[in-house]
Formats: C-alpha cells, sequence, structure tokens
C-alpha cells in the first residue's frame, strides 16, 4: 500500500474510503444466491476486485463532475455516491430501480449525482464521456468528466479517436483504463503487442500514466492530480489501473448454472486474491492506527445492514407491466 503516513489524509475521507470499498464488495457478492436462484435475470458482471478504481477515482472528483461506465459498473454507480436500493432494484428489473426496471445490470443512470450513463457496447461510452467534456469546455465550465472502460475497449477505433479529439481540444477529461488482464475470455497477451496500455495515449501528447490499480490510495492520488490538471485547462489526462476480477466474465462464474468455464489459470486467481485491494487498505488503516478492529468492525456491520435493506426494499417492488414497456422510448 501507500507508504505515506495517515496524517496527510483526513480520517473522515478514510473511512469514506473503506465504506465504498465494502459497500462496492458487499453488494457484488450478495447477488451472488439470488443470480443462483435465478431471481435475478439480467447478466451481471461483478466487479469483486476492482473496487479501489471506483472509489480512489471518485473519492477525488465534486458532485458537479460527470462519470460514464461500461457494462462493469455497479462499482462507478455506487462510488459516485447514487442510490444502494434504487441499483439493486434495477437488477432486479424492478420499476423502483434507476432505470425504471428497464435497464438491468449494464444500463445505470443518475444524472443528478453525476452518473451519467453506462453500457454494455464495448468502448460504447467513451465518445459520450468526451462529449460532455467538450459541452464543459464550450460553456467554460468547472466540472470534470471521467470515462471508466475495460482493456478490452482499448481494441476499438473511437477509443483512439476519441484521445486525440480530446488532447487536440484540451477537455477535461480523464481516461481510466481498468486493466484487469482479459478482454471477456481472451488475455492480454494474446490480444495487444504492447502491454502496458498507458502507453497508447504518449503519441496524443497526453499525460499518462500507470498505478496500482488495487491500491486505493494510489488511485485517489492519481485521480486528484488528474482532476487538478482538467480544472487548471491542461486536460486531459490516461490513468490505467492494473485490478483483476475476482469473478467469471459474467456472473459468479462464466455460466450461472454451475460449470466452471473460467479460463483463469487457479495458481493465477489465488495470487491476486492475495492483492485484495479491501485487505490491502485494511492493513495500511491498522498499521497505522487509523481505527482498529472494532471500529473497522462496526463499517462492516453498518454496510451489511444497508445491504439487507437494499434487497429488501429491492424484492418489494415489480417489474414493469406490459402495457407500460413503451413508456421512456422516444418516438
Amino acid at each position: 500500500m501507500n507508504v505515506k503516513t495517515p496524517s496527510i489524509y483526513p480520517r473522515e475521507l478514510l473511512e469514506r474510503m473503506y465504506q465504498t470499498m465494502l459497500r462496492i464488495r458487499l453488494c457484488e457478492e450478495s447477488l451472488i444466491e439470488p443470480i443462483l436462484k435465478g431471481e435475478v435475470c439480467t447478466p451481471c458482471h461483478l466487479c469483486s476486485g476492482q473496487e479501489a478504481i471506483a472509489t480512489g477515482i471518485c473519492a477525488s472528483l465534486n458532485p458537479s463532475d460527470h462519470i460514464f461506465g461500461n457494462h462493469r459498473s455497479h462499482g462507478h454507480y455506487l462510488a459516485k455516491g447514487c442510490s444502494l436500493p434504487q441499483l439493486v432494484s434495477e437488477i432486479y428489473c424492478h420499476e423502483t430501480g434507476c432505470s425504471r426496471g428497464r435497464g438491468g445490470s449494464m444500463h445505470l443512470i443518475a444524472p443528478e449525482m453525476g452518473m451519467m450513463g453506462t453500457a454494455p457496447i464495448v468502448a460504447g461510452t467513451i465518445s459520450l464521456a468526451m462529449g460532455a467534456a467538450l459541452a464543459t469546455s464550450i460553456r467554460k465550465g468547472n466540472s470534470v468528466t471521467v470515462s471508466f472502460f475495460g482493456d478490452g475497449a482499448t481494441g476499438e477505433g473511437v477509443f483512439y479517436e476519441c484521445l486525440n479529439f480530446a488532447s487536440l481540444k484540451k477537455l477535461p477529461i480523464i481516461f481510466v483504463c481498468e486493466n484487469n488482464f482479459y478482454a471477456t475470455h481472451m488475455p492480454i497477451s494474446e490480444c495487444r503487442v504492447e502491454h502496458n496500455i498507458y502507453k497508447v495515449a504518449i503519441p496524443f501528447c497526453m499525460a499518462s500514466r500507470q498505478v496500482d490499480g488495487n491500491d486505493v490510495l494510489a488511485v485517489y492520488e492519481a485521480g486528484t492530480e488528474a482532476v487538478e490538471q482538467c480544472r487548471k485547462g491542461d486536460g486531459p489526462v490516461f490513468i490505467e489501473c492494473l485490478t483483476y476480477r475476482f469473478h467469471g466474465h459474467v456472473g459468479p462464474d462464466d455460466n450461472i448454472q454451475g460449470n466452471h468455464t473460467d479460463i483463469r489459470r487457479r495458481e493465477e486467481r489465488e495470487r491476486w486474491l492475495k492483492k485484495d485491494p479491501i485487505k490491502l487498505f485494511e492493513d495500511y488503516l491498522l498499521s497505522r492506527n487509523v481505527f482498529d478492529r472494532q471500529e473497522l468492525e462496526r463499517i462492516l456491520i453498518e454496510v451489511e445492514k444497508d445491504i439487507a435493506e437494499a434487497h429488501k426494499f429491492a424484492k418489494n417492488g415489480h417489474s414493469p407491466e406490459g402495457k407500460d414497456m413503451a413508456n421512456y422510448v422516444f418516438k
């Protein structure tokens, strides 16, 4: 973990980030049973293991800043401060969800919180994020936009077009690549010549760096520096965060019937489990006497209660009726 002393970070910030990481992890893990039971039918791309990225980046943002996600964005949504009950309800495809039950796990939105939307199309929201940053620039605003995407998105042409345009116009946008080393099932070694993705931004004369995506403080510092640069008009910035998802590409495994189709080697997964971002952060907080075990347990109990209440809220809802399915659709 980051070696700086806790006095550099406000205690409230450290508690908030720890709580956010726990909220994301416990929310994701709470979905496994409903998925296996068939109560949740929407495809769920769980982000367990990647919590430090969304948490660290969003902790560096203001409420008025914007973020755009992808197919694996439960963590982005929660880290931006959006409603946990509405997220779980949307995953159950109920009317009380953030997309009125019409979007499911991969179509999340809360514009009032700066969460401008997610979509399952690979690299599909990168251009939307760039457009939001362009709007800020034209209006001479002070907000920053963050585009979250996976390593697989860096194989799409629109990604490079957006890097070029954002750099050309010096847009206030942060491109955050969550590199978990697999594009669906294909390892990075089989689809990229250059494995250090952050280097792709260099030809576009863009500030670019690679950080440990399992170190929430390293991500927070990178995000804070990038936000400051964007607010000064010196954007854009590219951040590659190295991380690993603990589950399969979709669901608790790649097949919710229980057939293990995850191609990743067992030794590789076990090696990354030892780099659990939450465990690393807990060790940091305890070793520097920011919190004791009892205080961490208190935070855990509070989050567990919030998760249970969110599921209760969601299950009391209902799916959209057939006659209402066309509501909110532009004609």
